[in-house]
């Protein structure tokens, strides 16, 4: 049998893996969360939003003769892997995740740390200060809590809905970013303090790199805990597992 693979993707290192996957001439379907309205191409067939828990992912997995899944999910995208690791230990379905390191400060970065997104709402509850918020669209809601800031916000989409935000920009751009880009970025819109998950990785990094060259401070959310779970860290490293995996269940 034919490996039949379920990629859960939505970050660069996805896009990448499912190219490599396409080329290698294995089968397989990329699945969305669906929160971005036009999402780029992938190289795979895609689904688009959730499967309804680990119960509605095992079920998919089943009725989709799914072999081996890739996690290559944002690392915030903690409730999707938790999910992946249930369903795929109810199934014995193969699962490894395609991961990127975290960032780590280096001289002349200023970075406070907080553990979660409400750490970081409590860490903003102090005097108006120009924020670069950038945190997804999905917790922006939370930030509407410390109103007297004035926060400049980078989309891939528009918001359908009114951010809640008094003072606030929107940017409509898609990474990777770059240094200048940046740099020139948070110097144009004066900005005090930038707020970002670690999200790890170099397609979001230039506004950390930039604001080190700048001088300014970082509140650096740290990321969710996931349980134990086979990891790779390039795109060769995950085609090697699928060939010895592979082999060792005889497909």
């Amino acid at each position: 049998m034919r490996p039949n693979l379920l990629i859960l993707g939505g970050t660069t290192e996805g896009r990448h893996l499912c190219k490599a996957v396409a080329e290698a001439g294995l089968a397989g379907t990329v699945s969305m969360a669906g929160r971005v309205k036009h999402p780029a191409p992938q190289g795979l067939p895609m689904r688009l939003g959730g499967f309804g828990g680990p119960g509605g992912l095992a079920r998919y997995l089943r009725d989709n003769a799914v072999t081996h899944v890739i996690d290559a999910t944002h690392p915030f995208a903690a409730q999707m892997s938790c999910n992946a690791i249930d369903a795929c230990a109810r199934t014995k379905t193969p699962l490894i995740a395609l991961t990127r390191a975290p960032w780590q400060a280096g001289p002349g970065d200023r970075w406070t740390h907080v553990p979660d997104i409400a750490g970081a709402v409590a860490a903003l509850d102090r005097p108006a200060q120009r924020v670069m918020l950038a945190v997804g669209r999905m917790h922006l809601q939370d930030f509407a809590a410390n109103p007297q800031h004035a926060y400049l916000l980078r989309l891939v989409d528009p918001p359908a809905t009114p951010l809640g935000f008094p003072r606030a920009e929107v940017i409509v751009d898609r990474g990777p970013f770059t240094l200048a880009g940046d740099r020139a970025l948070l110097s144009e819109h004066r900005i005090d303090l930038v707020v970002s998950k670690n999200a790890g990785g170099t397609g979001a990094q230039a506004k950390i790199l930039a604001a080190r060259e700048l001088g300014l401070p970082v509140l650096m959310i740290d990321r969710p805990a996931i349980a134990k779970r086979a990891e790779a860290h390039s795109i060769a490293e995950v085609l090697r597992w699928l060939g010895h995996v592979s082999t060792d269940l005889g497909v």
